[in-house]
C-alpha cells in the first residue's frame, strides 16, 4: 500500500505562523535579557555580544519565513 502526503496549505500556514510566533517570543526574551544585562553597573560585554548575535539570527530566520 502506498501512502502519499497531502499538503494542506491552510495547515502549513498555521504551522508557519506558530513558528514565527515562537521565534518572535524568543526574540523578545533576548531583548529583555540584553536590556537587563546592559542596565547592570558592569555589564558582561561578551554575554551582551552573544545575546545580540542570537537575536540577529532569530530576526534573520523570521525574515526568511515571510
Amino acid at each position: 500500500m502506498i501512502y502519499s502526503i497531502i499538503h494542506h496549505p491552510r495547515q502549513e500556514n498555521v504551522m508557519e505562523n506558530s513558528h514565527i510566533s515562537a521565534l518572535s517570543a524568543k526574540h523578545a526574551g533576548l531583548e529583555a535579557r540584553i536590556k537587563t544585562e546592559t542596565s547592570r553597573p558592569m555589564p558582561d560585554a561578551t554575554l551582551v555580544a552573544s545575546l545580540k548575535k542570537q537575536k540577529l539570527r532569530l530576526k534573520e530566520e523570521m525574515t526568511a519565513q515571510h
